[in-house]
This record gives structure tokens, C-alpha cells and sequence, in this order.
């Protein structure tokens, strides 16, 4: 009996077993990105059709598990989306229907149960083609035809109070409306239409991310200066997140189109948010040029500890200057001189105990055979460091100490035991 591609792909994705359960979620979707990686090998050497085929079945069934799983993950929800990039390379190798193909876009993304995944019409104009591309225009255009008028925000209010019923069918209308946005941004991205990017895009230009977005899709088709500037324009929002995360890109950008234009924009993106990671990027690109912004930097990273020793111990990679800078500006932060110890101990294997009894310390603030567990291979590091010298007895009688003080504790002396404490 032959077996086809078929049968080995949809009992991989099909299911009925509880997947509430956030370990069965988990285990389904590493049996799903089995089914993926199967259909990937498939596409380099089967009937792209028979493997499109396929494909599209098993979007279909995963989309329909998902719904009722625990993917807080995210395993299942990766598996998906590269399932949907599959599907979109297929049928650019081996064009459907055009209309097929329209009809199972519009499903897809208008009448299907899960809402979780977008598809992207620029990945598919090439399998539509010029007919396709208008039939799939119009049926948008249908559907928003078919959409009643944006409520209020206090009209939507009344309605959760007075008509759940309507208010849900609100919150249909809604997504639809975001639908139909997504496919505006990047049906403007196909056209090469940088006004109607813009537009799309930027919305009310009252939300920095938004901004990038419009750089990134202005990048998109080529046009970098305008891209730049929009950039520009995200990382000079405000202070806040978005535009942090704006600057990266920028910076990106102008170190690819303007490398000139990038060491002064670390400088500005620096002194907008002076973090160790933008000291870092800075220190990198300066090169040669990095005395001149060291003082700067030093000055400005040492009003913010965490920044100076993390700027030292990974930008620069200096671990006697973030050790010297850890103590000198009182360093607050466990999880930093945790791995500043353990990188010190091999330079100064003594200097490091008093760093690790203060975190033994704060481990046993918390009860739990976790916190004890992570104390008690602390202690039994300190031994091995302090053996054969003065501190060797300071450490035994820490762990006498600890032992007396949490006496009630029995799981505590468990793991101290597991551990060879004495």
C-alpha cells in the first residue's frame, strides 16, 4: 500500500487529546514542527501542488487545535506561521487558480475561527498575478462596502451594558476593520505607492512604532532617504520605548545607505538613553574615534550603575574595571554581581565570597527547594574557593549558621545534605 504525503503529514497535525494542559500544548507542537519540517523536504522534491495540497489541510487542522491549547508557549503558534510562509512560497512555484486561490484568502482571513495569524498579499501577488491582484482588491472592497459606521467610544460602552449581542458583533467589525488595514498597509508596499504608505502607515502619527513601520515598509521598496528620515522622525517621537527601539533601527539603516551619518547618531541616540547597550554600539562604531566620547560616556553610565558595570563587563569587556565600578558605585543588582562573581572568582577566587554569601542570603529570603537548591550549590562553590585558606573556617561556620537559623526547615537541610554541606 503506497503511502502518501498526505498520510504522513495529517496524523501529525490532527488531534483530539486535551491540550489545555500547558505540557500536552507543548508536546503537540514539537509533533507539528515534525509535520512542517516534513512538508519543507517535501516542497524541494514532490509536486509542489500535491505538497500545496497538503499544506493548505494542515494549516487548516492546526488552526482549528490551537483554539482549544495551551500555547502560551508560542510553540504551535511558530509551527503555523512557517506552515503559512510554506504555503505562500508554494504557490508562487506552482500558481493555483487565481480565483482558488483569492476565495482561500479571503477565508482564510475573514471567515475563519482563528483570528490569531495574518497572511501577506505581497508574498501572493505573484501567484495572483494582474487578474488575481483585482479580484482580491474587489472582494475587499466588498467587504468593507458591507461594514456599518465606527461607533463612539461611549456608544460601544453602552452597548456591553444594554446589548451583548450587538457589542460582540462590534468586536467582529473590528477585526475585520484591522484585517482590512493590514491588507491596505501592504497592498500600498506592492504598489510601490509611497503616499499611500504614508498614509496607511503613519495613521495619525500619534505613536512612534507606527512611525518605524512606515520607515520599514518605505525601506521595503527601496526608498532609503525616505526611510532614513522616517526612522528619524520614530527615534525623535519621545523618550519612551517605541522610540528607543526606533533608534535601533535607524542607526541600522543609516549604517548600511549612510555610514558617515552613524557615528554622530549613536552619540544622539546615547545621550537620549544612555544604556550600556547604546554605550556599546557607540564604543563599537567609534573605533579609532572612541576617546574622544570615552569621558562622556564613563560620566554619564556612572550616574546609573547597572549601565556602568554592565557597559564595562560586556561592551568593553574590561572585568577589573565593572568589578571596581560595581563596588565604587554600590551596585544594586543581584543578578549582575552574580555574574560578575562568577566571572571574578577565577581572578580573585577570595574576593568573590562576600558577593556570594549576600546572594546565599537572598535566596533563603524565599522558602522553596528552588531557593535552597540555588543556596546550597552557592556554599559548596565557597568552600571550593576558600579551601586551603584563612576563609575556609568563616564559610563552615556560615553554613553552621544558616543550618541552626533555618533548623525548622527540613527540605532546607535536605538539599544543604545533597550538597556535601557540612
Amino acid at each position: 500500500m503506497t503511502v502518501t504525503l498526505a498520510d504522513q503529514i495529517l496524523p501529525l497535525v490532527r488531534t483530539r487529546t486535551d491540550l489545555h494542559r500547558w505540557r500536552a500544548a507543548n508536546d503537540y507542537g514539537s509533533q507539528l514542527h515534525e509535520a512542517v519540517t516534513l512538508l519543507q523536504d517535501a516542497a524541494e522534491n514532490q509536486p509542489p501542488a500535491e505538497v500545496l495540497t497538503v499544506t493548505q489541510k494542515a494549516i487548516a487542522s492546526a488552526c482549528k487545535v490551537i483554539m482549544r491549547a495551551d500555547d502560551s508557549s508560542g510553540i504551535i503558534g511558530d509551527a503555523i506561521r512557517q506552515l503559512l510562509e510554506l504555503h505562500a512560497q508554494l504557490v508562487r512555484t506552482a500558481p493555483p487558480p487565481d480565483r482558488k486561490l483569492v476565495d482561500w484568502m479571503i477565508r482564510f482571513q475573514f471567515d475563519n475561527e482563528c483570528d490569531f495569524f495574518t497572511i501577506d498579499p505581497v508574498a501572493y501577488a505573484p501567484a495572483l498575478g494582474e487578474r488575481g491582484m483585482t479580484t482580491y482588491r474587489m472582494k475587499l472592497d466588498e467587504i468593507a462596502a458591507g461594514l456599518s459606521p465606527k461607533l463612539s467610544d461611549e456608544h460601544r460602552h453602552n452597548l456591553w451594558s444594554t446589548d451583548r449581542d450587538a457589542w460582540h458583533q462590534v468586536l467582529e467589525q473590528d477585526h475585520t476593520r484591522f484585517v482590512l488595514e493590514w491588507n491596505a498597509r501592504r497592498l500600498a508596499v506592492w504598489d510601490r505607492d509611497v503616499d499611500a504608505i504614508i498614509a496607511t502607515h503613519s495613521r495619525d502619527r500619534k505613536v512612534a512604532a507606527w512611525l518605524q513601520d512606515t520607515a520599514k515598509a518605505l525601506a521595503e521598496i527601496g526608498e532609503f532617504d525616505l526611510a532614513i528620515d522616517w526612522a528619524r522622525q520614530a527615534t525623535y517621537f519621545d523618550l519612551g520605548h517605541q522610540a528607543a527601539k526606533a533608534s535601533v533601527y535607524w542607526c541600522a539603516l543609516l549604517a548600511e545607505h549612510r555610514p558617515d551619518e552613524e557615528l554622530p547618531a549613536r552619540l544622539e541616540v546615547f545621550r537620549r538613553w544612555p544604556t550600556s547597550s547604546n554605550a556599546s554600539a557607540l564604543n563599537k562604531r567609534g573605533g579609532s574615534s572612541w576617546p574622544t566620547y570615552a569621558e562622556e560616556v564613563t560620566a554619564t553610565l556612572e550616574r546609573r550603575p547597572r549601565e556602568a558595570v554592565s557597559f564595562a563587563l560586556y561592551g568593553l569587556d574590561d572585568l577589573t574595571l565593572a568589578w571596581n565600578l560595581a563596588h565604587s558605585l554600590t551596585l544594586d543588582d543581584s543578578m549582575l554581581w552574580q555574574e560578575l562573581a562568577k566571572r571574578y572568582e577565577k581572578v580573585e577566587p577570595l574576593a568573590v565570597l562576600p558577593i556570594y554569601t549576600q546572594l546565599v542570603l537572598a535566596d533563603l529570603e524565599n522558602a522553596g527547594a528552588g531557593s535552597y537548591r540555588s543556596a546550597a550549590r552557592r556554599l559548596a562553590r565557597m568552600r571550593t574557593l576558600a579551601s586551603g585558606s584563612p576563609q575556609a573556617a568563616e564559610v563552615d561556620e556560615l553554613i553552621a549558621d544558616l543550618r541552626e537559623t533555618h533548623r525548622r526547615r527540613p527540605r532546607l537541610q535536605l538539599e544543604f545534605d545533597k550538597a556535601g554541606l557540612p
